[in-house]
């Protein structure tokens, strides 16, 4: 299965000097996310929105990376092996290898940013909203880790946030952290954030 997606050049109309692709929550898709692109004022960088492979069951045009309602989580390893799979080809396609990498994701696109993100040789990490799969497979030398979570976050507590942090901190990730007077969105000083993150990092 592969992954559709939307795909902006950079703004300067040079190659590309850096990748950024973000992947969206449970019951959104690419089109929502691809809303803040142009906020990130990032012109030297190509930005992907990725659609999540699965159709959301209960919402028109909603896309998910496996069944949230689910206990099981189905479709979460498939998702995974896609995903990773697909972040893999696109030094082909764009010219930008996985070190000038920047993978991002809001709520469920968060933990998937996580669970694919620490194992590869990216750049770095933006988690917005997000949270800690149970499992956790970390390079040995994983990327730093943006982490962003509101305070009034009433669908993913921002306790998941602060576990994440810990969790991650002792296993020797790199973690800017940030608690913001939010609820579960995607706030202008998010988008600022991650613009400083990113250009810190590349």
């Amino acid at each position: 299965m592969s992954l559709n997606y939307l795909s902006f050049a950079p703004t300067n109309g040079q190659p590309p000097q850096g990748l950024l692709v973000i992947l969206h929550g449970w019951g959104s898709n690419a089109q929502d996310v691809a809303n803040v692109t142009p906020l990130l004022d990032l012109p030297d960088y190509q930005i992907i929105c990725v659609d999540a492979p699965f159709a959301h069951y209960q919402v028109p045009r909603g896309r998910s990376w496996y069944a949230l309602e689910r206990e099981d989580y189905q479709g979460l390893e498939e998702s995974r092996q896609i995903l990773q799979d697909w972040l893999m080809t696109q030094e082909a396609s764009t010219g930008v290898p996985l070190e000038k990498t920047i993978l991002a994701g809001f709520s469920q696109g968060g933990a998937m940013t996580l669970d694919r993100g620490l194992s590869l040789p990216l750049q770095g990490l933006c988690v917005l909203s997000g949270y800690l799969h149970s499992q956790i497979e970390v390079k040995d030398y994983p990327p730093p880790v943006l982490i962003i979570h509101g305070k009034q976050d009433l669908v993913v507590p921002l306790r998941v946030a602060q576990r994440a942090k810990d969790e991650l901190t002792q296993l020797g990730v790199n973690i800017e952290y940030h608690e913001l007077d939010m609820g579960h969105e995607i706030v202008t000083q998010v988008i600022t954030l991650m613009h400083n993150f990113i250009k810190q990092e590349s």
